[in-house]
């Protein structure tokens, strides 16, 4: 990724799954499609469905997302694709920095070998590094800003507060 948005028409945020494979036939390793959006930005990724099923995902969504609400300077983690931590070397993840108002999010992997302890997938963000804009050489790292205005007018767009379902069957 080498997008940086600095500037933006607009601070709209979701998560969302957009497709799920059959649930007969399913080839080995097929999984699901998911969207993130941050204002202007889009991006769609792979979900891996060998550990956590699309309910699971978006559970943790949910539970990620609230947490932003503790307190005005709060670190939390989307997690985008995870298989079996015990047998797994990386979990694809968006973490989020709130500062304020203004919630920071960047695309990350959480290597699980540079892991102090073993990897709990019910609180992803308690294993997302601290926010950096530069990496160890210097690159300055993608990043999207929304507002945490805008991340509870998405959750209250959500059946029960949890679920982050716009699926495409």
């Amino acid at each position: 990724m080498t997008q940086t948005s600095t500037t933006s028409r607009s601070n709209a945020f979701s998560i969302r799954v957009l497709s799920v494979p059959p649930a007969t036939g399913v080839a080995a390793g097929e999984g699901a499609i998911g969207r993130i959006t941050v204002g202007d930005f889009e991006e769609s990724f792979p979900m891996e469905l060998t550990y956590w099923d699309v309910g699971q995902y978006q559970k943790s969504w949910a539970r990620s997302l609230k947490i932003l609400e503790h307190g005005d300077s709060i670190t939390s983690a989307l997690i985008t694709s995870i298989s079996d931590p015990a047998n797994s070397n990386f979990i694809f993840c968006w973490p989020l920095y709130r500062s304020g108002e203004i919630v920071y999010i960047q695309n990350s992997i959480i290597f699980l070998a540079d892991l102090e302890g073993d990897f709990n997938p019910a609180e992803p963000w308690r294993f997302v590094e601290p926010r950096s804009t530069v990496d160890e050489e210097g690159n300055e790292i993608s990043e999207w800003q929304t507002t945490i205005s805008e991340i509870r007018k998405f959750r209250n767009t959500q059946p029960s507060g949890e679920g982050t379902n716009d699926l495409k069957k």
